[in-house]
């Protein structure tokens, strides 16, 4: 029974004799009281002119009459007495029960349970109270429920076993208090977090197990990850790895891919356990023929194939199809055919691995969006949430549409988890979108300190808030301040600016320098509103004024150039601006290949004291080859300054180098004796391979490989007081290697280098430590 099992436990150990015992007295009173009369005939039934109860605080005596079940002036048998007994007893409001019969009248004598006075955790350090409290269901200034205490006691075993730690015990205990009070503990040992010690594949052929571990989320614990970040087991994790297996199968043409089963053994330490993975790939298709057909007479089905990306060739992938269909329904959106739907009608061609693809447009059901409930957001505001969706309540109901708006609501991560799912409205041609969701932290604040030789220490404050008052706006600031330097950053972004897929952004930047080891002191400062909106599937455009303010101060070096613009003082700068972005990265046809286009222009002389036009240029093409274990990399970029109006660039203006490694941060371009003056012009062609190292993949670690040439020139000479060297283009090459490392301190990037060729004057730089980012 459910009592007997909670006082089994030993921390309840002072209550497992009263609740037993006195069922056992309860029933022998009862049978006791049946043998005390006079034949056999009336030992089995009873009837009663009164019923009365003991023993009741809280309780009403009517409630407990009503559990019993016994009426007045009602027959009844022991076996009804031991019913009724019974009900009352499972009630759970009773600690005892006893019934006693006294001739025509019934005695219910009851002992309630005790009221909670305060609910405490003891043991545990990995979760917070607050957090355990969160999860269980006994609250203070309730009755004590055994049966709710054990199945708290369960709960939050469940939740340390989320956490890795299988091996944590929690066990209730109740301490007594007055007035009939009991302090409930739970008592809690948390054990060890249990590792992943190997993660292994069989049945793999195309793809290495290193590639395969890259791609899913479960990780080995090793050496490096057991003194920092270990990872530990988690079963629901080894779940979803089996749908991501498949997923990442499916997108590069393995149809038949299938997980045939897992195996998790533990360690014979029992400190680890080793995962392994049978997998069948099956073969890889390709597309096949596709066609379109249609149903409908307002649809022409060769517009809509127009649409659709996919050619005879390429390797199969799901998504291909689904953004193929994404497209098609668009377009019908815009046609003003409703209640379209595309069905993909697929033949299999074993004989030469080609899948051929038939979208039938058909008229789908007339159904319509009642209307959108959403609930568990504490935070963020409804609107944020609801703007995901590209239909509104009234629309016709698109399936498909429901499921782009679930996945764009967990690319918001806002949240710790996302439920999104239709149900019947209050007819049949509606439905009902319940949107569930959790939240979770969106919000940061670091702190941090540095020190270099050139600018000594530093200190460093950051905040950062992605949903910032539940609005879904990002706000960002910073200041960093060392013993010569001091820069301010703020950035505040609106994602949906009028209600609009259009995204209000407001930048200021202010950096101050007064360093030592420069030939001069400068301020340079920006304020910069944007709006950015997109213009095509891959494509974005940002429009966008900036203010800025240079100045040039306390120069005591030898140039003429440098003396004649430090003279200037302080500048104004007015300019309008625009950048036009193409990023094939996520909605590309390629899963491993992208591309990143990004084209700019500004124009300065809007007011202000500059008149110029700052032109900027940037690809990135970037692709996996040898079964995806090398990833290889181009980047091609280049920018320009042309003034006008008799005016020439200020070093606070030109380029130096940010653009090629192997060399110093203003190591390169037009020097005047030994003063680099930095550049109008400059490009660079990067070409870089990162690949495996044979490390176990739990380091985190990989080698590349780079090859970078490119040059900056470009300077007005009319005031220089000797020669100016490099004003020319000349190409710099630069060879070296580089070490990748997914510390816990962020991705980290160790390059080692070697100035293949350089010009007199270059100041090459053969080590340097970045903060590695995506392209």
């Amino acid at each position: 029974m459910e009592h007997k099992h909670i006082w089994r436990a030993r921390a309840l150990g002072d209550l497992k004799h009263n609740v037993c015992g006195l069922r056992q007295l309860g029933f022998a009173a009862l049978v006791a009281a049946s043998f005390a009369l006079p034949d056999s005939a009336e030992a089995q039934n009873y009837s009663f002119n009164s019923v009365a109860v003991e023993g009741n605080q809280r309780v009403d005596a009517a409630t407990i009459v009503t559990y019993a079940g016994i009426a007045r002036g009602e027959t009844v048998s022991a076996g009804d007495l031991n019913e009724a007994y019974q009900r009352i007893l499972d009630s759970g409001l009773f600690e005892k029960v006893e019934i006693v019969p006294q001739g025509n009248r019934l005695i219910i004598q009851v002992t309630e349970f005790p009221t909670i006075n305060r609910i405490a955790f003891e043991g545990n350090r990995k979760i917070k109270d607050d957090d355990l409290a969160d999860f269980i269901d006994s609250t203070s200034r309730q009755v004590f429920s055994p049966t709710k205490a054990e199945r708290d006691a369960a709960t939050i075993t469940e939740a340390y076993a989320q956490n890795g730690r299988v091996s944590a015990r929690v066990t209730p205990k109740v301490i007594r208090r007055s007035d009939n009070r009991v302090d409930l503990v739970f008592e809690i040992f948390e054990g060890r977090k249990i590792e992943v010690n190997r993660i292994g594949f069989v049945g793999n052929r195309a793809y290495s197990d290193r590639r395969l571990r890259r791609a899913i989320q479960s990780k080995q614990a090793g050496l490096l990850r057991a003194l920092i970040e270990a990872d530990t087991f988690v079963e629901d994790r080894i779940e979803f790895d089996k749908q991501v297996l498949t997923d990442f199968y499916n997108a590069r043409g393995y149809v038949d891919f299938r997980v045939t089963g897992t195996n998790a053994e533990l360690a014979q330490e029992r400190d680890g356990y080793f995962v392994t993975f049978n997998v069948q790939e099956g073969q890889q298709f390709s597309f096949g023929e596709i066609t379109t057909v249609s149903d409908i007479p307002e649809a022409d089905a060769e517009e809509y194939q127009s649409v659709s990306r996919i050619r005879p060739g390429q390797t199969y992938s799901p998504s291909l199809v689904e953004k193929s269909i994404a497209r098609m329904e668009r377009l019908a959106i815009r046609n003003g055919v409703d209640f379209l739907r595309v069905e993909p009608r697929i033949t299999r061609n074993d004989r030469d691995l080609t899948l051929d693809i038939e979208f039938a447009l058909v008229r789908g059901e007339r159904v319509f969006v009642e209307r959108i409930d959403i609930e568990g957001n504490t935070t963020t505001l409804d609107r944020v949430i609801r703007r995901q969706f590209e239909l509104a309540e009234g629309d016709p109901f698109n399936p498909r549409e429901i499921r782009e708006a679930a996945e764009r609501i967990r690319a918001l991560n806002y949240f710790e988890d996302t439920d999104v799912n239709a149900r019947e409205g209050s007819r049949p041609d509606q439905v009902v979108v319940d949107v569930n969701v959790e939240e979770k932290t969106t919000g940061s604040l670091t702190f941090g300190a540095s020190y270099s030789t050139n600018s000594g220490v530093g200190i460093s404050v950051g905040f950062s808030e992605r949903n910032f008052l539940g609005r879904g706006q990002q706000l960002t600031a910073a200041i960093a301040a060392s013993e010569n330097n001091v820069n301010y950053n703020f950035s505040f972004v609106e994602p949906a600016f009028l209600g609009r897929d259009v995204a209000f952004g407001l930048d200021f930047a202010l950096l101050e320098t007064d360093d030592d080891f420069s030939q001069f002191d400068t301020v340079d400062g920006v304020f910069r509103p944007s709006l950015t909106f997109p213009v095509s599937e891959n494509g974005r455009l940002s429009l966008y004024y900036q203010a800025g303010y240079q100045d040039i101060s306390n120069y005591v070096g030898q140039s003429g150039v440098l003396t004649a613009e430090s003279n200037l003082g302080e500048q104004w700068t007015s300019s309008i601006g625009y950048n036009y972005t193409f990023d094939t990265r996520r909605d590309g046809l390629d899963p491993n290949s992208g591309v990143l286009l990004s084209f700019g222009q500004r124009f300065a002389g809007v007011g202000g004291d500059r008149d110029y036009i700052e032109t900027t240029a940037r690809l990135v093409a970037q692709t996996m080859v040898l079964n995806e274990e090398v990833t290889l990399r181009a980047t091609l970029e280049a920018g320009s300054l042309h003034f006008m109006n008799g005016q020439s660039s200020r070093a606070v203006e030109r380029y130096s180098n940010q653009i090629m490694r192997g060399f110093e941060p203003n190591g390169i371009g037009p020097i005047e004796g030994n003063e680099h003056l930095g550049g109008d012009s400059y490009a660079v062609a990067k070409f870089e391979a990162e690949f495996p190292l044979g490390l176990p993949d739990e380091y985190g670690i990989s080698g590349g490989a780079f090859y970078d040439v490119g040059g900056i020139w470009g300077v007005d000479a009319t005031n220089a007081t000797s020669p100016v060297a490099s004003r020319s283009f000349k190409a710099r090459h630069v060879a070296g290697v580089s070490l990748f490392w997914e510390s816990p301190f962020g991705p980290l990037r160790f390059n080692w280098s070697t100035a293949l060729q350089k010009e007199p004057g270059d100041i090459d730089q053969a080590f340097d430590l970045t903060v590695r980012t995506d392209f």
